[in-house]
Order: structure tokens, then C-alpha cells, then sequence
């Protein structure tokens, strides 16, 4: 793939930019819906999270929850968006069996949040996307088709759970780039806390705006693919859906707008139905809504609850020594990035630390097929390894040894090292005996060494460590062979 920058397809008449903007709409993490009390928890049995309000019951009365707007700010605040102290709920018509009331919930003329960005980085360069607004807005039920031959069964448990719909500007141009777009978005959600970003489970999902046009021509004819679960699937999309517009163009065909569905399994998409405007779904105020209002005291709360977000704290790792590659890969996901931030405070040295996660830890965590909220090994424990490491206590594979051995039991690092008689020994005596007796015991490979053949020294270190059990304090071995075999 070219780089992102200057990603284009080539087709029989020329070049074609790609133009991308993505909805993502973000499951609020609140125990409660948006405008009822019923719980939200995935999973649960069809119907058994429904209130009279989600039911669309004649009399029924919405009243917001207040976690699900405090949650929509905080995420309009780590992406440095407008909050608007002033916004209002409109009523989306339209009729469909799993939407009770004929009418959706949400916010198109006042949104809550207005512009902010995102940066990411694609291929080693920075680029910043926009993010237009972001409205909340009450979910849908869903249409249940495969559990009887003739007829669909309707689920409500999602119907009026707090969606938050993220509109970015059509500032992408590549498959990379919406795919850094929604990794960055979800790591940002993540870390506030404000949704799981489980797009398997469908708390996180994208509806993918695409066109083509002739690179600085008005932009194209775009398409919408709707409820695409993962990144992977949004990158697909993007260079799928671009490949077939530019087909269609250079065929004499013109693109439609309308709205698209994408089939995994063949890799392709395939059209769903035209798609609306705004005017087709007749908004207008919610009557049963007052406007939000929203005071100082309310957004102070809610940028004071902020946590430090993943460029700051990766910033700050680089500042302590890790590598710009191993500080990226620990921001990635809030929860290793906690569990590294627990290893600091224990006073490990920034760069050893993260060297020792990112090959040691995650390497084991590999292969064990665990993620690091699984690990056998807690952040405490790994300071102490380091600690013994650090202090002369350990070598570095008798530290590998004593790690296999956390892994598979869960004991304290010294506990092991007592247990096990596996402490370095820096004895001079015991390990210059140790060499002697390598020496001898390897005349001829001493002879080529004196004779110049420098690279036998590494056979002789080998030797003694083994005879050592692995126990021998490298730097002291490596000074006493420096003299014998000097002779």
C-alpha cells in the first residue's frame, strides 16, 4: 500500500483520490438508558430490559439521564471539541418494527459537542482529522429473523440505550487512515471510560462514508456502509467500496447515493436501499424535552473526572526513557497502559521496564493466549524481578527461569529465588575454580584462542556459565576469563 498521504487507485483513465468520513456511534457506558431507568447490560434475555418509556406505552414520559450527558461531554473534552452549554433533542421519523415510538431521539439542529479533532499517525506522519460533532442520541431494538421460519421476533433490551454518534469530517483518504482514525477514537473512548469499545458486542460501530474523485475535483458521489464491527472490516470497506466506484465511473455508470452493506465473507459490498436526507425524516423539536442546559460548575466536574489521555501519557513514557515505538504499543490499550503506569510507581527504571514488558511479558502472555488483565503476574512482582535483576541478585536468564516459574505458580519472585537456590553468585574463588576447570578440560580450543581465533571466546563463557548452573554473575565471569585466557 502506498503511503497514506498519497494513496491513490489507479485505474484506466488516471489516478482516483479516495475521500472518507466515518459515523461512529459509541455505546455510552451507563447502567441505565438514555431516557429510562432499565438496565443495559449485554447479553441478557430478549426483552427483559424494557421500561414502558423504551415500549413507546401511551403517557410515557422520557427524562434524560444525567451519566449519559456527563459521559458525552467528557468525550468531547478529551478531543479538544466545543461543548455547547445550549443544545436540544429532535424527534427522527420514520417507521421501522424495532423502533416502538415512529420516532428516534437525537440531536441534529443543537448537538451537544461541536468541532474538535483527532491526530494519528499513519506510515511515521502526522495528520489531523476532523471531527465535525457529536450528538447523543436513543438506540433502536433489533429485528430477530433466523428463530422461526415465517416470522421475525423483536428484541427491545437496546431500544433507548445512550448512543453517542461521532461525525468526523470527510478528511481521510486512505484505508489507513480511517483505520488510525477509529483505532485512535476507540483508545480515547477507552480511556475515558465514556464506552468498552467492544465492537464485537456492537457498543462501538461505524457507518463508512466513501467517495472517489479526480485528485483536487469537487468531491464525488459518496455511499454509506452501514454498522461495519471492526476496523479491520472499515479498512476493507474503504478500499473495497472506492475500487467499485471507480469500476462504476469508468464503465459510464454514476454513482448513487445510498446506503450499503458489507459482507465479510466475500469481501464486498452490496446496496441496501437509497439513502435519505434529513428532510426525508421530517425532524422537528421533541415537545416532551426541555433543552440541556448546562452549567460551569457541571463542565468543571466533568474536565476535572478527565484521566491522562493517550498522547499525554505517551509523551511522558518517552520523557522516561522508552523507546517512541514501545511507548506507542503501551498506550494502545488503557488497560496495559494502567498496568505499566502500576510497574512505574513501583520505581522501575522507565526503559528497562518497558523492554521487559514487551518482550518478556507480552511474549509470555502470547503464548499463554491472555491479555494483560490476565496476567499470572502482577506489576508489583515484576518491579521485585527487575529489583533482583537490577541489584546483582539474578542474572538475566536466571531472571527468565524465575519468571516461567511466576507464571506457572503465582509466588513472589524472592520467594522462588530461596526456594530454588537460584541466586547469582559472585564468588571470585568458586568461579575462577569453575574456569580453570573449563580451560583444561578444552585444550584445543584454547590453543586456537591464543592463536587468534577471537571468536572461541564466546564457547568459553558458554562453558562456564553452564557449569555454573547458570548462576555465575556475568560481568565477573567475563573479567576472570579476560585473565585466564590471557595466560
Amino acid at each position: 500500500m502506498a503511503d497514506a498521504s498519497t494513496y491513490r487507485i489507479q485505474g484506466q483513465t488516471g489516478e482516483w483520490e479516495v475521500v472518507v468520513g466515518l459515523e461512529v456511534h459509541a455505546q455510552v457506558t451507563s447502567n441505565a438508558k438514555l431516557f429510562s431507568g432499565a438496565p443495559t447490560a449485554f447479553g441478557a434475555e430478549p426483552n427483559t430490559q424494557v421500561s414502558l418509556v423504551d415500549a413507546a406505552m401511551p403517557g410515557m414520559l422520557p427524562v434524560p439521564n444525567r451519566e449519559c450527558i456527563r459521559q458525552a461531554v467528557r468525550t468531547g473534552m478529551a478531543i479538544d471539541a466545543q461543548i455547547n452549554t445550549w443544545s436540544r433533542f429532535d424527534r427522527k421519523n420514520y417507521f421501522y418494527a424495532d423502533l416502538p415510538q415512529g420516532y428516534q431521539i437525537s440531536q441534529l439542529y443543537h448537538p451537544l459537542v461541536g468541532e474538535g479533532q483527532l491526530e494519528v499517525e499513519v506510515d511515521g506522519a502526522t495528520k489531523t482529522i476532523g471531527v465535525e460533532r457529536i450528538h447523543v442520541e436513543q438506540d433502536a431494538g433489533k429485528l430477530m429473523h433466523d428463530q422461526h421460519p415465517t416470522m421475525s421476533y423483536v428484541d427491545l433490551n437496546r431500544s433507548g440505550v445512550a448512543l453517542m454518534e461521532i461525525v468526523s469530517r470527510p478528511d481521510m483518504r486512505s484505508p489507513a487512515e480511517a483505520g488510525a482514525y477509529l483505532t485512535k477514537l476507540r483508545s480515547i473512548l477507552r480511556y475515558v471510560g465514556s464506552c468498552d469499545g467492544n465492537m464485537d458486542q456492537g457498543s462501538m460501530r461505524a457507518d463508512v462514508n466513501v467517495s472517489v474523485r479526480t485528485p483536487g475535483d469537487e468531491f464525488g458521489t459518496r455511499t454509506e456502509t452501514k454498522n461495519v464491527n471492526s476496523v479491520r472490516f472499515v479498512m476493507a470497506v474503504v478500499e473495497q467500496e472506492a475500487l467499485r466506484q471507480v469500476e462504476v465511473i469508468e464503465s459510464g455508470g454514476t454513482i448513487v447515493q445510498e446506503t450499503r452493506l458489507y459482507d465479510p465473507d466475500k469481501n464486498t459490498t452490496r446496496s441496501m436501499r437509497s439513502k435519505e436526507d434529513a428532510h426525508d425524516y421530517r425532524y422537528f423539536p421533541d415537545p416532551d424535552l426541555l433543552p440541556l442546559e448546562l452549567d460551569d460548575a457541571f463542565l468543571e466536574e466533568c474536565r476535572a473526572s478527565l484521566p491522562e489521555l493517550p498522547d499525554a501519557k505517551r509523551a511522558r513514557y518517552e520523557a522516561q526513557g522508552v523507546t517512541p515505538y514501545n511507548a506507542a504499543v503501551l498506550t494502545a490499550e488503557v488497560e496495559t497502559a494502567r498496568w505499566f503506569d502500576a510497574l512505574l510507581e513501583a520505581g522501575v527504571d522507565g526503559k528497562q521496564a518497558s523492554n521487559w514488558v514487551a518482550s518478556e511479558l507480552f511474549g509470555a502472555l502470547n503464548r499463554l493466549g491472555k491479555d494483560i488483565t490476565q496476567s499470572p503476574v502482577s506489576p508489583k512482582q515484576a518491579a521485585e524481578l527487575l529489583a533482583l535483576v537490577a541489584d546483582g541478585t539474578l542474572s538475566g536468564s536466571l531472571a527468565k527461569q524465575v519468571f516461567e516459574v511466576m507464571l506457572e505458580t503465582g509466588d513472589d519472585p524472592a520467594k522462588i529465588v530461596e526456594d530454588r537456590g537460584l541466586k547469582q553468585t559472585s564468588d571470585t574463588a568458586a568461579i575462577e575454580a569453575v574456569i580453570a576447570e573449563v580451560l583444561a578440560k578444552n585444550p584445543n580450543q584454547l590453543e586456537q584462542y591464543r592463536g587468534g581465533k577471537d571468536a572461541l571466546y564466546g564457547f568459553f563463557v558458554g562453558q562456564t556459565m553452564k557449569a555454573m548452573g547458570g548462576k555465575a554473575n556475568p560481568g565477573v565471569v567475563n573479567d576472570l576469563l579476560k585473565k585466564a585466557l590471557a595466560g
